[in-house]
C-alpha cells in the first residue's frame, strides 16, 4: 500500500510538471471580409510585436488552420533598424466570410529568389534610373546624373520627375533583362519580342502619377530625384524612397520625399508623398496626343484616362483613398508634354497618399475601358473596406 501511494504521488507530480511545461500555443490571425465579393491579392501586414512571440527574431510561417496550407509570406523591416517588424501575406477570403491562420515559428530557411516577383533597384548602368515592377506592371523614374546631362546638353540625359510606364506582357521579372538587352546587346527594350516594351513617352509630363503644384493657372513641378533608398524586395511587396531637391512654386518652397510601394497582383503603385510648403498637391496622368477619353469618379476617389496606344490601347489612373481627392482638372495646353489629367489631393499631416498605375490591353489583363474602370471601382471599394484583422 505504501509503495502504491508513492507511485501515485510520483505520477501526479510528473503530470503537474508536464502541464506546467506545456508549450505556449502559436498565435492565430483571423481575417474577415465584410464585403459581398470574394477577396484576394490584397496584402495584409501584421506587426510582429503584436504576436507575443518568445523569439520575435526568428523565421515565421503562416498556415491556413482549415487545411494546413502554407501561404506565401514576407518579413519586412519597416524602420530600417535591421530587425523584422511585420509579416505580409495575401489571404483568399470568400464574400462575407472569415478565415483563421496560424503563425508558426520555424528554423526553416526561407527560399530566396534571385529576382523576386516584386522588385525594385537603382540602375547606375543606365545613367541613374530607379525602376520597379511586379507580376503585372513595371515603372521607372530618373535621377540627378540624367538631369545634369540634360542641362549640360549631353546626349542621353533626361529632365523629368514624371513616372514612366514599362508595358510588360509576362508575369516574370523583366527589369534586369530589358536593361541588359538595351545596353549589352544589339536588341532594344523599345522593341516587343513577346515580353512587352518601353514605348510610353514621358518627357516633362507627369507620366503615371508624378506630382505638381498649381498656383493660379500654372502647374509647378520638381526636377529629378536626388537620392534613393531601397527598403525591401520580395514575393509580395517592393518598397523604396526617393528624395527630391526643394523646388519653387510661385514663391513657395516645397520639399518632397516619396515612398513608393508595389504589391504582388496590383496594377497600381502606392505613393506616400511627404511634403512641406503646401497643403494640397496634384498627381497627374499624361495626355500624350489627347486622343483618349477621361473618366471621373470623385465619389469613389479616382480618375482614369483610356487612350489608343500604337497598336493597342492603354488605361492610366489615379486612385485617392480616404475622401482626400479635392478635385480634378483636364489640363490642356499647347506646350509640349505639359497636358495632364490631374487629381487634386489634400495632405494630412504633411503627407499626400494616392495610387497610380496602368493597364495595357495587349498584356491581356484588360480587354477594354469598361474592364479597366471596373477594376478601379473594385480597387477603390476595397480601400474603403479593408480586410479586418484580429490577432488571437
Amino acid at each position: 500500500m505504501r509503495n502504491f501511494n508513492l507511485i501515485s504521488i510520483l505520477a501526479a507530480t510528473i503530470l503537474v510538471v508536464s502541464c506546467g511545461e506545456k508549450e505556449k500555443p502559436n498565435p492565430q490571425i483571423v481575417v474577415k471580409n465584410d464585403m459581398a465579393i470574394n477577396r484576394s491579392l490584397e496584402t495584409v501586414s501584421v506587426p510582429i510585436a503584436s504576436l507575443g512571440l518568445e523569439n520575435p527574431d526568428g523565421n515565421l510561417l503562416i498556415k491556413d488552420i482549415a487545411d494546413g496550407t502554407e501561404l506565401v509570406s514576407q518579413l519586412i523591416d519597416t524602420d530600417a533598424d535591421g530587425n523584422m517588424d511585420a509579416i505580409l501575406f495575401q489571404p483568399e477570403i470568400a464574400a462575407n466570410a472569415e478565415k483563421t491562420y496560424e503563425i508558426v515559428p520555424t528554423d526553416k530557411k526561407m527560399d530566396s529568389e534571385d529576382t523576386p516577383a516584386c522588385y525594385s533597384r537603382f540602375v547606375p548602368e543606365r545613367t541613374d534610373d530607379y525602376a520597379w515592377e511586379n507580376n503585372r506592371v513595371a515603372f521607372r523614374t530618373y535621377g540627378p546624373t540624367a538631369q545634369k546631362m540634360k542641362e549640360d546638353g549631353v546626349k542621353g540625359g533626361t529632365l523629368s520627375s514624371g513616372m514612366d510606364a514599362w508595358l510588360k506582357r509576362v508575369d516574370y521579372p523583366i527589369i534586369d533583362k530589358w536593361y541588359h538587352k538595351e545596353l549589352e546587346t544589339d536588341g532594344s527594350y523599345h522593341e516587343d519580342n513577346g515580353e512587352g516594351l518601353d514605348n510610353f513617352h514621358v518627357g516633362i509630363s507627369r507620366g503615371v502619377g508624378g506630382i505638381a503644384k498649381k498656383v493660379d493657372s500654372t502647374y509647378y513641378i520638381s526636377k529629378n530625384f536626388t537620392s534613393w533608398k531601397t527598403l525591401h524586395n520580395g514575393p509580395l511587396q517592393t518598397s523604396f524612397e526617393l528624395t527630391y531637391a526643394d523646388w519653387d512654386a510661385a514663391g513657395d518652397t516645397i520639399s518632397e520625399k516619396k515612398r513608393i510601394t508595389l504589391d504582388y497582383g496590383s496594377n497600381l503603385s502606392k505613393f506616400e508623398v511627404m511634403l512641406t510648403g503646401t497643403d494640397t498637391i496634384s498627381a497627374g496622368l499624361t495626355l500624350h496626343d489627347k486622343k483618349g477619353t477621361k473618366d471621373i469618379h470623385q465619389e469613389d476617389g479616382w480618375i482614369s484616362y483610356w487612350e489608343p496606344h500604337e497598336d493597342s490601347e492603354l488605361g492610366t489612373a489615379i486612385v485617392v483613398p480616404g475622401m482626400a481627392m479635392a478635385g480634378f482638372e483636364y489640363y490642356d495646353t499647347d506646350k509640349t508634354d505639359e497636358s495632364n489629367f490631374y487629381a487634386h489631393i489634400a495632405t494630412l499631416n504633411d503627407k499626400a497618399t494616392y495610387y497610380a498605375g496602368f493597364g495595357w490591353k495587349k498584356s491581356g489583363q484588360f480587354e477594354n475601358k469598361a474592364e479597366w474602370n471596373d477594376y478601379l471601382t473594385r480597387f477603390a471599394d476595397c480601400l474603403k473596406n479593408p480586410l479586418v484583422v484580429e490577432i488571437k
